[in-house]
């Protein structure tokens, strides 16, 4: 494995104290941690993004979730390690993630501006049951009162509740949970490492009752496999069911290294739908935007049906609307470039 800028440089991504270590237990059999300490854990957002956040913390690269659309596998190509296999089963920690966060916190030149988490990927995912990792970054937020937001597919954020509220009782705290659809045979090929459908819900379900708002991430809807106008209607029905605060849904998009692997898949599931896919994505990473508008319509339509309403760009997150001034690009691979602005097309996970 190469580690990109190890060194003593100040663009160093992480010290020179690397730890590598395989598990091998039948709860992690055939994932392969790699051990880091982070040089730093704040990163700014690159400015051409067009997310509705400045900052973000990410204390995982690669992600057992294996979900094959992610738009993160790219990241895996700067470690030169592949955007498939190697995603899903070589897993980077930066095992120094909360003292590091606490001590950025705590430095004079933080304003404490809105931290966004999940951005890249899910900070839920299973080698969080082993690090930990969360209550110390959650805990140092609400120690400085500063504001932040979740997105997440993990069950596991409940083992965090009690912090949860204790850190929405002194800052603004937004939870958003991804579920794109409720099909059982595709969520076990398309997202095999994440919790079912259901299972998500009962997240939403579970944090609204202890009175922490919740919005839904309709994301992905997958064009011709989970996007006819009864799946997105079921889909919606049980978000509203769930008691989620919003609806949001996001088309899928594939970016260079997502591209590559969501196809092999597509061909080996769906091989039908590979030249539907080609002709409509052609070179590009996004769905064209009339199919976009169609689906947001379509899924705003159901939402007010059902008494929800969708999100304004941050809302669910509880950022500020007025956007903050964008600065350089972070250290590669953290937060990509996004595309330009689609229809509510975000590029979150």
């Amino acid at each position: 494995m190469r580690w990109d800028n190890l060194g003593d440089s100040p663009s160093a991504l992480f010290g020179t104290d690397i730890v590598s270590r395989t598990v091998d237990t039948p709860e992690f059999r055939g994932i392969t941690f790699h051990e880091v300490r982070a040089r730093s854990i704040v990163n700014r957002v690159p400015g051409a993004s067009r997310m509705p956040f400045e900052w973000t913390v990410n204390p995982y690269r690669g992600c057992s979730h294996a979900c094959v659309y992610c738009f993160a596998r790219k990241t895996h190509s700067y470690l030169d390690l592949d955007t498939g296999q190697d995603f899903d089963s070589q897993i980077v920690v930066k095992v120094n993630a909360p003292e590091l966060l606490r001590r950025e916190l705590a430095g004079r030149r933080w304003r404490g501006d809105h931290i966004a988490m999940g951005t890249n990927v899910d900070c839920y995912q299973r080698a969080e049951g082993r690090y930990q990792l969360m209550p110390g970054i959650i805990t140092a937020l609400r120690d400085y009162a500063n504001p932040f937001s979740i997105l997440t597919k993990g069950t596991l954020i409940l083992r965090d509740l009690a912090l949860l509220q204790q850190a929405a009782e002194v800052t603004d705290v937004g939870i958003s949970v991804s579920v794109g659809f409720l099909d059982r045979e595709l969520w076990r090929t398309v997202e095999p490492g994440t919790p079912a459908p259901e299972r998500r819900l009962d997240v939403v379900r579970t944090l609204t009752a202890h009175g922490i708002p919740c919005g839904v991430l309709m994301a992905p809807v997958i064009p011709f496999l989970g996007d006819a106008p009864e799946q997105l209607r079921a889909t919606v029905r049980a978000i509203a069911e769930a008691g989620a605060a919003s609806v949001t849904p996001l088309v899928l998009h594939l970016r260079p290294g997502a591209r590559e692997w969501f196809l092999s898949w597509l061909e080996h599931h769906h091989p039908h739908l590979v030249h539907r896919y080609r002709t409509m994505y052609g070179d590009g990473a996004y769905a064209p935007t009339w199919y976009q508008r169609r689906i947001t319509r379509q899924v705003h339509e159901f939402a007010a049906e059902f008494g929800i309403g969708p999100s304004l760009p941050g809302a669910a997150r509880k950022i500020p609307s007025a956007p903050a001034a964008p600065g350089p690009a972070g250290a590669p691979g953290e937060d990509e470039p996004r595309s330009p602005a689609g229809p509510t097309q975000l590029t979150l996970i």
